[in-house]
């Protein structure tokens, strides 16, 4: 027994006593009350609501805010501001206006009619083009590819009636007007090169139609360039250098 009781002082000395655990127990029991009491305590105060920032501004901050007013002038008067309803159709941007080209295809068509210098004065070649197309499309028809030939004549001719036009008339004329003009004339050439899809042309009848088609054009051009220019008795030398211009064509068409 003695040599167990030697045994156990000689193993491990240290100073912990029970006195030092029970010690140890009262702290941590301590410390665990501390901290429930601060856990309770955090619980117990009162949640602050959420508080709008103008309201806290608004007790706090006696000055003026600067609210924008919205002013409906300023979007009427903006010139970048438009809507669709007052934007013009596309075909009138591009400078088509069917009602004044069945106008002109109606004046062309005899004449007799008077001819409106307002509208006769504009530069609108969608109707010479698609005259000039009707042209080479009736004459390929009745076997002959004519087109380089038609569109070559009607440039070289708008030139030459274009500089003819500027040197008589006071006022001066536009190309495009000469262009526009002389294309509308060149409807009763298209009706004669329809005609030679069914028989030929190359006789006396056939003459005499080439004829009465060459007066006829020459007649409406040199009578809408009278009334466009303000050329009052000048329509028959105006008349003969479109005659002529239209005569080449008419040779296409009958030969």
């Amino acid at each position: 027994m003695s040599n167990l009781e030697q045994f156990d002082s000689d193993f491990y000395q240290s100073d912990y006593n029970i006195d030092n655990q029970e010690e140890s127990c009262n702290d941590s029991t301590a410390y665990g009350n501390l901290y429930g009491s601060r856990i309770q305590q955090a619980s117990e105060q009162p949640q602050h609501a959420f508080v709008p920032p103008e309201m806290l501004m608004s007790s706090g901050y006696a000055g003026q805010f600067f609210q924008p007013a919205s002013n409906p002038d300023y979007y009427s008067q903006s010139p970048y501001i438009d809507s669709f309803d007052e934007e013009p159709p596309l075909l009138e941007e591009l400078g088509i206006n069917f009602d004044h080209i069945w106008q002109k295809t109606l004046t062309v068509l005899n004449p007799l009619k008077p001819a409106d210098g307002s509208i006769m004065n504009e530069t609108d070649l969608a109707g010479p083009i698609l005259f000039c197309v009707a042209l080479g499309a009736t004459l390929l028809l009745a076997g002959k590819v004519q087109f380089g030939y038609v569109y070559g004549m009607s440039a070289i001719g708008c030139l030459g009636i274009h500089a003819l036009l500027n040197l008589m008339s006071s006022s001066g004329v536009s190309y495009g007007c000469v262009a526009s003009v002389l294309g509308y004339c060149l409807l009763p050439m298209v009706i004669l090169s329809s005609c030679a899809i069914f028989f030929s042309l190359q006789g006396t009848i056939g003459t005499m139609s080439a004829l009465v088609i060459i007066g006829w054009c020459s007649l409406s051009a040199s009578k809408i360039f009278i009334s466009a220019l303000d050329m009052e008795g000048q329509q028959l030398l105006v008349a003969y250098p479109c005659a002529l211009l239209y005569g080449l064509f008419a040779l296409l068409t009958v030969f």
